[in-house]
């Protein structure tokens, strides 16, 4: 490996560190509802969507990995396509978890509007994953299981009923606080 290759890797790794705030920030923009109901989810039910995602990946893995081992370049064009398909989905529910880490932020006196603390949710949860060993083998693999599970959850629009009334905890991207918050 020359030195081309290790700047072509870390610039890669720069790029998609730099897109990823945006695109979760993209998904709660342009699915306000679906995103707001994966992060209920992930608020009130952590546990219940870890168990889906792991679910629905050991359901989804094994056919698409031996998708990807038939030779035929058509069956593998579909293993990549059910691939990406998960990346979708949990990055939804990702966008669905970034909203619940900027929610707390908020919480604790961070005075940022419910986009930029989606955006700072984004980062935060992004600065835990490239943490080394902790943040590869136990954050991303967990929070990627979490995303997948609050994903389903919110596009089959299972949603846990609110605990407080939706006008006093305005946290939908685009929602404004009512006057009575």
């Amino acid at each position: 490996m020359n030195m081309g290759d290790v700047f072509a890797f870390f610039g890669a790794m720069l790029a998609i560190g730099i897109a990823l705030p945006g695109l979760l920030l993209a998904w709660a923009l342009l699915f306000p509802m679906t995103v707001e109901r994966a992060r209920m989810r992930l608020e009130r039910t952590p546990w219940r969507c870890f168990w889906l995602g792991l679910a629905g990946l050991l359901v989804c893995a094994p056919p698409l990995m031996i998708l990807l081992n038939v030779p035929a370049g058509s069956v593998k064009f579909v293993g990549w396509a059910g691939i990406f398909i998960l990346f979708a989905f949990a990055s939804i529910g990702a966008a669905g978890l970034a909203a619940l880490m900027g929610d707390r932020l908020r919480g604790v006196g961070l005075a940022a509007s419910v986009p930029g603390a989606l955006l700072r949710g984004a980062v935060a949860l992004e600065l835990a994953a490239i943490f080394p060993l902790i943040g590869w083998f136990i954050v991303i693999p967990l929070t990627t299981i979490c995303a997948l599970g609050a994903a389903g959850f919110a596009l089959l629009r299972r949603a846990q009923p609110p605990a407080v009334a939706p006008e006093a905890h305005p946290t939908a991207v685009g929602q404004q606080p009512s006057a009575a918050s």
